[in-house]
């Protein structure tokens, strides 16, 4: 049994790393074929919630991705994985950097980072995706880009 928990965390980390390429490489259709037909996804930008055709617009994420210049940066770490049968379970932090469009010094940030996956057709897909950014409790509620981990 440990065998299978192995190979499974194994090819949940490669949905990580291709999810990761796709961006690097700017690919939508590349990204958007990770997620499951059904997903919910809850990102950085609005809405508060995708699902279905929204979590998996490749035209969407194409335009997103035509704000910036070169590679969007996307990196996973401390990455914890729990595989149980036919779903799976992710978490850590990553950092997004790119260069947007008109502003050439660019960003990079932390945020927080849950997947959950499903075992469909023999591979692994995203079912839920859930990115936030803590937020100052001092009145302000600017968001705290500015955090590493």
């Amino acid at each position: 049994m440990a065998r299978l928990v192995v190979r499974d965390d194994a090819a949940v980390r490669a949905v990580v790393a291709e999810l990761e390429e796709g961006m690097r490489l700017r690919a939508p259709e590349r990204v958007v074929a990770l997620y499951a037909q059904d997903a919910v996804t809850c990102t950085l930008a609005p809405p508060l919630r995708n699902s279905g055709p929204a979590a998996r617009d490749v035209g969407a994420l194409a335009g997103w991705m035509a704000g910036f210049e070169g590679p969007i940066t996307l990196e996973h770490r401390d990455l914890e994985v729990v595989c149980g049968g036919e779903v799976a379970f992710v978490h850590g932090v990553a950092r997004l950097a790119a260069v947007p469009v008109g502003y050439p010094e660019g960003f990079s940030m932390w945020l927080r980072s849950t997947l959950g996956l499903r075992r469909d057709g023999g591979r692994w897909v995203i079912v839920h995706e859930h990115q936030s950014v803590p937020f100052h409790m001092d009145g302000s509620f600017l968001a705290a880009t500015d955090l590493e981990p």
